[in-house]
């Protein structure tokens, strides 16, 4: 395992990404976010930028992503040079997913404690097979929501539940990428919360395959993409990421864990997940959740009941940021509370 480290140390500070969308212009703007809170758009340090580099690089997360060398001295040279005050953008955005509709979304299995508690829970032993490889599902990009965002139960669900992950997002693409470089493949990272329909996802795994309806409905990813460079001074020489996640359902802590718990580490997921097979620029790639991070693993008779209308979640990881997302009552036939990033985006 050694020699799994990312490979430059911490360079700057509070380095958050994020995409916002204005509903009025329905437009997506691509934003740096100052230590204060305030939304600067990208574009605005696309005259910093190191000589060979392209607007195109400035225009979307994905772009971002795969181009941080250059974009990161860019607006390292717009704060050093920043005499006014800076303009925020438009305070009536909304925020996105950082990379709105990436091309894949593969959600791993990575964290021990949470697959044996719940398959205890089902009268299950571990399975051996566990331990040989990391494993991982294909999920919905088209139904990845922001934070903030409104989500209600599925159809005929009851037992609405949060899942508490950390992501990663990609930077360099590859194939048959090795351990130890995988790190040079990694944008950053960020906070998923992949709701579950658990009476949904339970019947449907019944058959031997799935999950599907009990998680396709809304994934929530967010606020920010914090860059690699950010945390890496929490990565050790092993891969792993020392940094504290927690769940609370209306201001009450119910999941504490840590992400360096995670049985499998990055490097041994990036290398598991390119196996004879591409990673792309903005691919999302998902923990697993942590031990005790969802309701599922507690026990609904402890924290209260499953997830309900009024109820509101936020997943809190350290330097990341927090993650919220408020529960709401189904809306009546014909109407919505959300559109699809997809949708949101068909016209920019």
């Amino acid at each position: 395992m050694e020699g799994h480290g990312p490979p430059f140390a911490r360079l700057s500070q509070e380095m958050r990404l994020a995409t916002l969308f204005d509903p009025a212009t329905r437009k997506a703007t691509t934003v740096f976010v100052l230590p204060g809170g305030q939304k600067i758009d990208l574009s605005d340090a696309v005259h910093y930028a190191p000589t060979g580099s392209s607007q195109d690089y400035f225009a979307n997360l994905v772009e971002v992503a795969s181009h941080l060398d250059f974009v990161l001295p860019a607006i390292s040279g717009w704060r050093s040079n920043l005499a006014a005050k800076p303009q925020a953008v438009n305070g009536h955005t909304r925020f996105l997913p950082p990379v709105p509709v990436p091309r894949s979304f593969r959600d791993f299995y990575a964290f021990e404690q949470h697959v044996k508690t719940c398959r205890a829970k089902r009268g299950l032993e571990m399975n051996p097979a566990w331990y040989d490889a990391p494993a991982f599902y294909f999920s919905n990009t088209g139904s990845l929501i922001g934070h903030d965002a409104p989500v209600y139960a599925p159809r005929g669900s009851t037992q609405l539940d949060y899942e508490l992950e950390i992501g990663i997002v990609i930077g360099q693409g590859g194939r048959d990428i090795k351990a130890r470089d995988a790190w040079k493949h990694v944008a950053g990272f960020t906070i998923i919360n992949d709701l579950s329909a658990r009476d949904v996802q339970k019947d449907e795994m019944s058959v031997g395959l799935g999950p599907a309806k009990g998680k396709d409905f809304a994934t929530a990813v967010g606020p920010y993409l914090v860059t690699l460079d950010d945390v890496a001074d929490r990565i050790d020489t092993a891969g792993r990421v020392h940094l504290t996640m927690v769940a609370r359902v209306n201001g009450k802590e119910l999941s504490r864990g840590r992400a360096s718990d995670m049985y499998f580490t990055w490097p041994q997921i990036i290398e598991h997940a390119s196996r004879d097979a591409e990673l792309f620029p903005g691919d999302l790639i998902g923990s697993g959740t942590v031990g005790t991070g969802c309701i599922l693993e507690l026990g609904p008779e402890n924290t209260g009941g499953w997830l309900k209308p009024g109820d509101v979640v936020e997943l809190e990881i350290e330097r990341l940021g927090i993650l919220r997302t408020p529960i709401v009552e189904r809306p009546d036939a014909g109407e919505t509370l959300r559109e699809s990033v997809g949708g949101a985006l068909a016209t920019v």
